[in-house]
């Protein structure tokens, strides 16, 4: 059986890295390359609907598949917990499956269940990501995905140690998490995220340097799941096994 693909937000980076991957991939077809001002009719003959766009755009795109009954995948960043949220009831109510996925980097997966696994040893934890200077959204997609993992890891210890948060220069933060953001040219996505104790740190970094390279894998994960997830599922950690204690939304 082939799984015909409608991808919004083709015109776009991940929107044309997505679109290669689905051509390319045994069982799935594309059927549909919509730019987010198009004619959205295309969504109600596909068996899955990718959402690449921009946060502006992402949460129509995805109660126009609800309100079609097609499950989607969104990899479009800037979807809070509190967004999410809001979508639950309505994929409930119509029985359409939505998958968010912040990033679809295995490697960057793993940083942020590493991140989460180590949070409840240090109550001072930090978070700098950097992407190109055209990335709109800021924090990124994956620094707030890590940082509720974060809080939910650190559910008994309670929120991070964050002096002096009122400051505008320490940081927004996400789940008491101070979050740094830096959008500059020559970059394509880096975060790190750091932990410190009496006497000591721990870093974690990821680092993108090839989008094509570092996405296929996930992607490609993704889309062999969307099309079957019940309700709403966030990040590729609630598909796999990573076996370090991840939290799933």
């Amino acid at each position: 059986m082939t799984t015909r693909v409608a991808v919004v937000g083709a015109s776009g980076k991940l929107g044309g890295i997505i679109c290669d991957i689905v051509r390319e991939t045994a069982g799935f077809e594309l059927t549909a390359r919509l730019g987010s001002r198009d004619d959205m009719s295309a969504l109600a003959g596909a068996d899955l609907v990718v959402d690449a766009t921009t946060p502006a755009v992402s949460g129509d795109v995805v109660r126009l598949a609800i309100e079609h009954g097609v499950p989607v995948l969104v990899g479009t960043s800037g979807w809070s917990a509190e967004r999410i949220a809001a979508i639950r009831p309505l994929a409930d109510a119509a029985g359409t499956g939505v998958m968010f996925v912040p990033n679809f980097s295995l490697g960057s997966v793993l940083g942020s269940a590493l991140a989460a696994a180590a949070a409840p040893f240090f109550d001072s934890v930090e978070i700098i990501e950097a992407h190109r200077d055209t990335k709109i959204d800021s924090p990124s997609g994956t620094a707030v995905r890590t940082a509720e993992l974060i809080a939910a890891a650190r559910t008994e210890q309670g929120p991070v140690d964050a002096p002096f948060a009122d400051q505008r220069a320490r940081g927004q933060q996400v789940a008491s998490v101070p979050v740094h953001s830096l959008r500059r040219p020559g970059v394509v996505a880096k975060q790190e995220v750091i932990l410190s104790g009496a006497g000591e740190s721990l870093s974690i970094v990821h680092d993108t340097v090839e989008p094509a390279q570092a996405y296929a894998p996930g992607i490609r994960l993704a889309l062999q799941h969307a099309p079957t997830v019940q309700g709403v599922v966030v990040g590729l950690d609630s598909v796999i096994d990573i076996g370090i204690g991840a939290s799933r939304s």
